[in-house]
């Protein structure tokens, strides 16, 4: 069986599209998905099932979320051998090893051409670093996330795609729940 990581985009934040991991664990298993499991309270979900690309699981997990739970939102899906090459090419070893809460992976639905990566870069006004590997970027937040004014709206608007953010910490998490 492959192991699949997905990323559910803006749920339990804010109060907003909020859904219960137990429910979420439940759902993904009735469509036949074994061993799942979840990481904190904000989309995490590790998984296991047969040889499917990511982007196929990807659209069948967000219809039928709409269709059996109500729930409107983008899923991010990686393979375990997908993720292991995000943490290998982590182009910041150093901020990672030293704050890794203020590194951040944004998972992104399509990959962002020369263009928009240039945008991006061009749009910080603080002092936040930004790497791009396919459809990743990596970004350092070294005064913080929240008072960053590198925010999720002017990251998809810069790439032209939706994305959705873990930091280190829990993208570590993942790659260990994924390798058991």
């Amino acid at each position: 069986m492959t192991a699949y990581i997905a990323l559910l985009r803006a749920i339990n934040v804010g109060g907003h599209a909020k859904v219960a991991m137990s429910d979420l664990r439940d759902f993904v298993a009735a469509l036949g998905f074994a061993d799942v499991q979840s990481l904190l309270q904000t989309g995490n979900l590790v998984l296991r099932g047969g040889r499917q690309s990511a982007s196929a699981i990807e659209k069948m997990l967000e219809t039928e979320a709409a269709k059996r739970l109500d729930l409107q939102t983008d899923f991010f899906v990686r393979t375990a051998k997908e993720w292991e090459a995000i943490v290998a090419k982590n182009p910041f070893r150093n901020e990672a090893r030293r704050d890794p809460s203020h590194l951040v992976v944004m998972f992104l639905k399509s990959a962002p051409d020369t263009k928009a990566v240039a945008a991006l870069r061009a749009a910080i006004s603080g002092p936040e670093v930004v790497a791009t590997d396919g459809r990743q970027a990596y970004i350092v937040y070294p005064a913080g996330i929240g008072r960053s004014r590198l925010t999720n709206r002017v990251i998809e608007a810069k790439l032209g795609t939706r994305s959705t953010g873990r930091n280190w910490n829990t993208v570590l998490k993942l790659a260990d729940v994924a390798d058991t």
